[in-house]
């Protein structure tokens, strides 16, 4: 099967490449209004760019009347914010803050989330959040149908044992994050297999949870 993009709409195109471009991360941002109002809201439209500069991007469409987004708004006049990853534990409430509340309501309020004081800038982080990273504005990009923003990180919040600071890894058997599937699925990340075999092993390694290995 071949597709011409150019021969299908815009909506089609978002379609096929937001089912088949999966898993993708989830980044749970928290934004302040002008007003102080804590805005969060998940993005899947996410991925980390770089590490000098420690670099992330999140890629918000506007509304249909053109306008942005409360925190496409928030971070274009403030210049800050702060990206969670969500695991199992948060996952439906991550998923409830994607639901259209009035600009003087918080999300976190809303659905029973935690703020705390960052370090570096003013939007606060979530504390039920595994892991959190304070971002300063770096580089916008705009389209057509998108604001893309590009933050660089500044600080990171990760819960107590997560990481191991003397061999600077993630202790993935106890991290559990969720990701984006296609429409409204979403999908865990407990299955997880190694395609590293032990040395002259010519056996085809089988799907496992070498969660220890990683």
């Amino acid at each position: 099967m071949d597709i011409d993009f150019s021969a299908i709409t815009e909506y089609q195109r978002y379609k096929l490449m937001a089912s088949l471009i999966v898993p993708r991360p989830i980044a749970l941002i928290t934004t302040l209004s002008e007003d102080g109002v804590v805005n969060a809201a998940p993005f899947s439209m996410f991925n980390m760019l770089g590490e000098e500069p420690p670099i992330v991007m999140v890629s918000i469409n506007r509304l249909h009347d053109g306008q942005l987004k409360h925190t496409a708004a928030n971070i274009q006049r403030s210049g800050e914010f702060v990206v969670h990853l969500t695991d199992e534990a948060m996952a439906g409430q991550m998923h409830r803050c994607g639901e259209r509340f009035p600009a003087d309501v918080s999300e976190l309020a809303a659905v029973g989330l935690t703020a705390a004081p960052s370090n570096k800038v003013q939007p606060p982080r979530i504390v039920e959040a595994p892991c959190a990273f304070e971002c300063t504005l770096y580089e916008t990009m705009e389209t057509a149908s998108r604001q893309i923003f590009i933050g660089q990180v500044h600080w990171l919040h990760a819960r107590e044992g997560l990481i191991d600071t003397e061999l600077w890894r993630v202790r993935l058997q106890d991290y559990f994050p969720v990701a984006r599937f296609g429409a409204s699925f979403y999908i865990n990340t407990r299955e997880r297999f190694s395609l590293e075999t032990a040395a002259g092993a010519q056996d085809t390694p089988s799907l496992s949870t070498a969660i220890d290995e990683i």
